[in-house]
């Protein structure tokens, strides 16, 4: 593949600072990941009965600004010692504070948000180590750069060439261990948010737990994870817009995935926003059309709306009609729905566009989490939904013309709209009720990956058009 950039970015969702940071091993035996989460509970408990003590002696107001201080350095304890160990517990706490917010404390949110910065990286020697196992002779056909250009919690990224070709290339190596450890590390995890009296221990709670080791399930299996890569590469393969891995099988197993590198800049990249507004407008739009594919075509979506997933290979700022490339990263957190959820999630993009809260109410049936709902509950989602929708609505629409988001041309202004933000405090919002139940799995998954992608729009300062990005996926009429 053509290269367009000099930098060379990670090849994956794996941040790409403080590499220098080297962790000699991994604890991956389940006793030493048993004794470090051990030794943080008694910690926890130990800071907790503590605090109980001391706050008996306090008025109530003191007392609930204590309790939520203590919160903050009991999570923040908590996010410091996850970030030692990496592996499956990382990811667990990465994959709470994404969707969290439903049932978890602001202040463990938060500091669980913060191992997204965990960057240390594994010395070279296990690594070349780990290679060695997965490729055998075959690692000697490759140059691998003992240093890694990303790190994460289950991973870290190497760049390659591939001797006899000088196609350059990289290795993204599972930890050893790893995928031997996530259902233990998953218990571990439940029994400390136990500790600190973090999350009540329900039913919904369990079934959450249960989605996450799926998923992490899925994350480490390389296998699967080429296949889906694979998969999208033949869908986007001759649109301009895109650009997606290929696989090189002569070099993947089941622990060991090699892709080829791709040059780009990450989205937040500040030379971005200097392309012409034709430009980050053909950008956005190839992100919508990306989301809504997912979702309405394909039926499958990746799950983490995560910037470090995407790159942008770009022209000279100053060619005005110079073409841009969304790549397209990491694969792993796939998540398949059904045709009857695929049908309300059109139902509710068409009461969209037509911003009518009744039709909204209406497409609100056919899943449980719906039908069991009382009209009140229901109305304040239907609020939530349209505002979700806001972007897509008709532009016809008498409010939407004397709107300052959306112009005479039916452009939606992202960076005006500050929707990623409203979306979420209207969600907290509605979800004060008393009737209010955790949102299934799939509405999670689904609102989370429109947030993202409607923050990548806003730091992109593009603007897209309605009836022109909607109409290719749910029959409107205008």
């Amino acid at each position: 593949m053509s290269n367009s950039h000099s930098s060379t970015p990670p090849q994956t969702d794996l941040p790409k600072s403080r590499l220098t940071n080297e962790m000699g091993e991994l604890k991956t035996s389940r006793l030493d990941r048993r004794l470090s989460m051990a030794k943080t509970s008694l910690n926890l408990g130990r800071r907790w009965a503590g605090n109980s003590f001391s706050g008996l002696f306090l008025s109530k107001e003191e007392r609930a600004s204590r309790n939520q201080e203590f919160m903050k350095e009991q999570a923040a304890y908590l996010a410091d010692e996850l970030g030692k160990l990496k592996g499956s517990v990382v990811k667990i706490g990465q994959m709470l504070a994404l969707y969290g917010e439903h049932f978890l404390h602001p202040e463990i949110t938060a500091a669980l948000h913060r191992l997204n910065d965990s960057t240390a990286s594994l010395s070279w020697p296990v690594v070349e180590s780990a290679l060695r196992q997965q490729l055998g002779n075959r690692l000697d056909e490759l140059e691998v750069s003992p240093t890694p250009i990303g790190t994460a919690s289950l991973a870290q990224v190497h760049r390659a060439t591939i001797k006899s070709t000088g196609q350059q290339v990289v290795l993204k190596v599972q930890y050893p261990g790893v995928a031997d450890a996530i259902d233990s590390d998953l218990s571990l995890f439940k029994h400390l948010l136990k500790v600190t009296n973090a999350v009540p221990q329900t039913k919904a709670l369990d079934e959450w737990f249960n989605e996450i080791s799926d998923l992490l399930k899925v994350e480490v299996d390389y296998v699967a994870e080429a296949q889906t890569t694979m998969r999208f590469y033949e869908r986007l393969k001759d649109d301009e817009r895109y650009g997606v891995p290929k696989v090189y099988e002569a070099y993947s197993t089941p622990r060991l995935l090699c892709l080829s590198f791709e040059e780009g800049v990450p989205v937040t990249n500040a030379n971005l926003k200097a392309l012409p507004q034709r430009r980050r407008d053909a950008l956005g739009k190839a992100a919508i059309d990306i989301m809504l594919n997912e979702i309405f075509v394909w039926g499958e979506m990746q799950t983490d709306p995560n910037f470090g997933n995407y790159l942008i290979r770009s022209e000279p700022a100053d060619k005005p009609d110079g073409k841009d490339k969304l790549i397209l990263l990491d694969f792993g957190a796939m998540r398949q729905f059904d045709d009857d959820l695929l049908k309300i999630a059109r139902n509710l993009m068409l009461a969209g566009f037509n911003y009518d809260k009744q039709q909204m109410m209406d497409a609100m049936q056919g899943y449980e989490f719906f039908d069991i709902m009382s009209l009140e509950v229901k109305a304040n989602m239907a609020e939530v939904f349209l505002l979700a929708t806001e972007p897509f609505r008709n532009p016809s629409l008498p409010q939407n013309k004397s709107s300052d988001l959306i112009d005479e041309h039916g452009y939606y202004h992202w960076a005006n709209s500050n929707l990623h933000k409203r979306l979420m405090e209207g969600s907290a919002s509605a979800m004060q009720s008393r009737e209010f139940s955790l949102p299934p799995k799939e509405f999670m998954f689904i609102s989370r990956k429109f947030i993202g992608a409607y923050t990548f729009l806003t730091v992109l300062n593009a603007r897209t058009n309605t009836y022109d990005t909607l109409s290719k996926f749910v029959p409107i009429n205008m």
